[in-house]
C-alpha cells in the first residue's frame, strides 16, 4: 500500500530537521509487510513469461567478486564470464554489470572495454565503514580514476543507529561530490539496522542524499536480502519518485542464489514499484552464484533437458 512522507522542504537543513522528517515517516506494519512479500512470492511464472523472466534476471545482475584471493586472472575470467555467459548459446544476455574491490576496477575495466558491460566497485572502507572520512573518500577517488562506472558505498550504521542521521548524510553527499558521472550505489546492510523502521528511514536518508541506488546489503552478514526488506525499499523508491520526480534504483544483495528466488524479486519489483523499474538500469541484483543457476534453467528451457552444474563455469 501507498505510504505517505512529510513534506521534502527542509528536511536535511538540520540535524534536527532531518532526525523529525525520518522519524516523522509512516511506521512499518511488520505483520503487514512480511505478509504481502510472502503472498507475492507465490506468484506462479510459467513458460514464455518465466523464458522472460530468466532473461531479464540475467541482465540484472552485478556478477561480483570481493575476496581477499582476487586475482587479475580471476576478474577478468568474471568479466568474460559477464560479457558471454553461456558460450554455447549466445543469445543469452549479458549483465548489467562486474563488481570488484577498487584495486581490481582497472583490470575489469580493460577487460569490459566495448562491452556494454559496466564496472562496479565497492568503496569506502567496504563491507564494515570503519575509516576515517578521508581514507573513504581516497577509496572512492581511487575507483573512479581507474575507470569504475559505479561506486557502491557501505554508510556507517554505527552512526545510524545512534541518531546521527546528519554525519551519514553529509557523508553520502561528499560520496556523490568524488563520484563524478559514476552512478552510486548505498549499502545500508539491512541486516544490522534492526528494525524495519530504520530500513523505512535509511531508505529515505539514502535518496535524499543523492543515491542512484539504494543497496539492502554486502553479502557478508548472515541477514542479506530478503523479499520483506526488498519490498520496504521498493515502497520507498516509488514514494520517493511520486514525490520529487527523480526516480532511484534498488539492488537487492546477498543470498538470491536460485532462479525462482530471483522470479520472486522481479515479482515484488513489478507489483510494488511497477514496470518503469524492470530494467537493468533500475533495479540490480548484487549475486555471484545466482548466475549459473539462471543458465541452467534457460538451457532447460530451451531443450528440455536439465544439464546440471556441470554445464556451467565454476566462479
Amino acid at each position: 500500500m501507498p505510504t505517505t512522507a512529510p513534506p521534502l522542504a527542509d528536511a536535511t537543513a538540520s540535524d534536527s530537521a532531518l532526525r523529525r522528517f525520518l522519524h516523522g515517516l509512516p511506521g512499518v506494519d511488520t505483520v503487514g509487510l512480511e505478509a504481502r512479500a510472502a503472498a507475492l512470492g507465490t506468484r506462479s511464472i510459467k513458460t514464455t513469461a518465466k523464458a522472460y523472466a530468466i532473461d531479464l534476471a540475467i541482465s540484472m545482475i552485478d556478477l561480483t567478486t570481493l575476496e581477499g584471493a582476487d586475482t587479475p586472472g580471476k576478474v577478468r575470467a568474471l568479466a568474460a564470464k559477464a560479457v558471454n555467459p553461456d558460450p554455447l548459446d549466445r543469445t543469452t544476455p549479458r549483465t548489467a554489470a562486474v563488481c570488484v574491490y577498487p584495486d581490481m576496477a582497472a583490470t575489469a575495466v580493460a577487460a569490459l572495454a566495448g562491452s556494454g558491460v559496466k564496472v562496479a566497485s565497492v568503496a569506502t572502507a567496504f563491507p564494515a565503514g570503519r575509516a576515517a572520512p578521508a581514507v573513504k573518500l581516497a577509496d572512492v577517488r581511487d575507483a573512479v580514476a581507474a575507470g569504475a562506472d559505479e561506486i557502491d558505498m557501505v554508510i556507517d550504521r554505527g552512526a545510524f543507529l545512534s541518531g546521527r542521521y546528519l554525519k551519514v548524510y553529509e557523508e553520502i553527499v561528499a560520496v556523490k561530490a568524488e563520484c563524478g558521472q559514476a552512478r552510486l550505489k548505498v549499502i545500508f546492510e539491512t541486516g544490522e539496522l534492526s528494525t524495519y523502521d530504520n530500513i523505512r528511514r535509511a531508505s529515505w536518508l539514502g535518496m535524499l542524499a543523492g543515491a542512484d541506488f539504494i543497496k539492502t546489503s554486502t553479502g557478508k552478514v548472515a541477514t542479506n536480502a530478503t523479499p520483506a526488506n526488498t519490498l520496504l525499499m521498493l515502497e520507498a523508491v516509488r514514494d520517493f519518485r511520486e514525490q520529487t520526480g527523480v526516480q532511484v534504483g534498488v539492488k537487492p544483495a546477498g543470498g538470491i542464489r536460485t532462479t525462482k528466488d530471483a522470479i520472486k524479486f522481479l515479482v515484488l519489483v513489478n507489483e510494488t514499484a511497477g514496470e518503469d523499474w524492470l530494467d537493468n538500469h533500475w533495479f540490480r541484483f548484487g549475486a555471484s552464484s545466482l548466475l549459473n543457476d539462471l543458465l541452467m534453467q534457460r538451457q532447460k528451457l530451451s531443450t528440455g533437458r536439465y544439464s546440471g552444474p556441470d554445464y556451467v563455469t565454476v566462479d
